[in-house]
């Protein structure tokens, strides 16, 4: 039976490829046009930088607004609305506001707007799925006409890492409008300003032509959410689409040809299946074990992802510091995993899989086979991303069991990865264990790095140990383009188009 369900899903491969081979491709002339068409496999959760970071709608929003620091294509850490900072204390940073930034209503950006987008999203309050990677900030405020002082509750290492996700955003406006008004209809001071919003079809920019690092190259940008990759390549080959975002290693194949290219970069994302630790019967760490005893993550990232994937045995991938190389994985072994099953009365145990078109189907579904073979049953739930973040963040009854996820918190620091994946203050997290959360604080308001090392192994030991979640591969991020475009993935997948242009 296996070998017929390969054999028919070789031969569908094979006849896509096929039509891909035939299918027309748009003439190189139409790399000379202004706009640029973007193709995600997701709609934007969000357009409001401080409310959802996922990646579709932060490729959207990065566009919009500017953020405090940013970083360079070689991962530096350089000035953006901040020209520059340097330390007063352990815990107290100045950073110069620069002056001749404008928000797109022609509103000069002041200190203040950053103080204000601080306290914004550290305030408990707005609940932003961010403030995890902020909370340490206890103090923003304006000390000089151009100068905006951060105080930590104690010694944070990571903090201008975390600032580099900070996008400044418009006090007078916000408290004019109001934050649901902002998100449907927001402005920034970045390269392109909103045109329109059509959920579930489109988002619109076009070309701040003020911007204070001068007229970007597109004067328009269309985004569109199509969560079908086939679609995705079809847009691409036929020009529809200049660029697309999630591409699939096989879908690697189809796409060599004289016009287009395929752009590739190792990132600081981590591929990682979530375990609710908090609800049904993932509450039982001997299912969880068992979980990570089926899973044959060889198998996944040699099938599935076709090279583009490298195994980790942790919750961190290498680009990230705090990455422990010693700390081995569960082995594949279905015969421990049966027997964890068993000895929990947990055979034949229902597990629901929640997902999204953002993550990639077959590996959900090869997740959902492979723990089968160890007896729990388990059943997708497809949600569209909004819903599904909703409930990732939400109570533990609502989260599902499972959830594929491809976390980054582009600060390159263990700090962002497993203090909000599970430390139990945080909505992300559907576990508790006070040892770990004493572990994971300790290791964030350390600056000695090789103290720092030591609290992030014992933290690691932990979730290995308890499995609220199991590290499966660093994420490559893949993206499919027209000859000629001219760009440089970031492992931080900050997709950001002024840097884009046609040779």
């Amino acid at each position: 039976m296996r070998a017929r369900k390969s054999a028919r899903k070789s031969a569908r491969r094979l006849i896509f490829a096929l039509a891909l081979a035939l299918a027309p491709v748009a003439p190189a002339a139409a790399q000379t046009k202004d706009a640029l068409s973007v193709d995600l496999p997701a709609d934007a959760a969000t357009l409001d930088p401080q409310v959802q970071w996922d990646t579709d709608s932060y490729s959207i929003y990065r566009n919009i607004f500017d953020n405090l620091l940013t970083r360079d294509a070689d991962g530096k850490i350089v000035p953006q609305i901040a020209s520059s900072w340097r330390y007063v204390s352990d815990t107290v940073i100045d950073f110069d506001i620069r002056a001749d930034v404008k928000f797109h209503d022609g509103t000069p950006l002041r200190p203040q707007d950053v103080v204000f987008s601080v306290k914004r999203i550290t305030d408990p309050a707005f609940k932003s799925p961010q403030l995890g990677q902020f909370n340490s900030i206890v103090g923003a405020e304006v000390v000089a006409p151009a100068t905006v002082r951060l105080t930590t509750r104690e010694p944070y290492p990571v903090l201008l890492a975390q600032l580099v996700k900070l996008s400044v955003v418009p006090q007078h406006y916000l408290e004019r409008v109001g934050d649901a008004k902002f998100n449907l209809e927001p402005i920034g001071s970045g390269p392109y300003r909103l045109v329109s919003w059509q959920k579930g079809v489109r988002v619109v920019l076009e070309a701040n032509a003020a911007y204070w690092r001068g007229k970007p190259f597109f004067n328009r940008l269309t985004f569109q959410p199509v969560p079908d990759a086939a679609t995705r390549i079809a847009d691409l080959r036929t020009g529809k689409a200049d660029i697309v975002r999630a591409l699939n290693p096989d879908d690697v194949a189809a796409l060599k040809g004289d016009a287009l290219q395929i752009l590739s970069v190792p990132t600081e994302r981590i591929g990682y299946l979530f375990l609710n630790a908090l609800a049904g019967p993932t509450t039982d760490v001997r299912v969880r074990r068992a979980i990570a005893y089926a899973l044959d993550r060889e198998l996944i990232i040699e099938a599935l992802l076709g090279g583009y994937g490298r195994p980790v045995d942790i919750m961190l991938t290498p680009a990230n510091f705090g990455y422990v190389p010693d700390i081995k994985g569960y082995p594949h072994d279905l015969a421990r995993a049966k027997a964890l099953v068993k000895e929990a009365g947990a055979e034949g145990a229902e597990l629901s899989f929640i997902t999204s078109p953002a993550y990639d189907q077959r590996i959900v579904q090869a997740i959902q086979g492979m723990l089968g073979e160890a007896g729990l049953k388990v059943t997708i739930s497809l949600n569209d991303q909004a819903t599904f973040l909703r409930r990732r963040q939400g109570p533990p009854s609502d989260s599902g069991n499972l959830s594929l996820g491809r976390w980054s918190c582009a600060c390159a620091d263990a700090d962002g990865v497993i203090q909000p994946l599970f430390q139990s203050a945080s909505i992300w997290a559907k576990y508790k264990n006070a040892s770990f959360d004493a572990a994971v604080e300790k290791a964030r308001t350390t600056l000695d790095p090789v103290t720092r090392l030591g609290w992030y192994r014992k933290a690691l030991e932990i979730i290995k140990e308890d499995v609220p979640g199991i590290g499966l591969y660093q994420d490559v991020a893949i993206y499919g383009a027209r000859k000629g475009l001219r760009w440089k993935p970031t492992a931080d997948e900050s997709f950001f188009v002024f840097d884009m242009r046609w040779e």
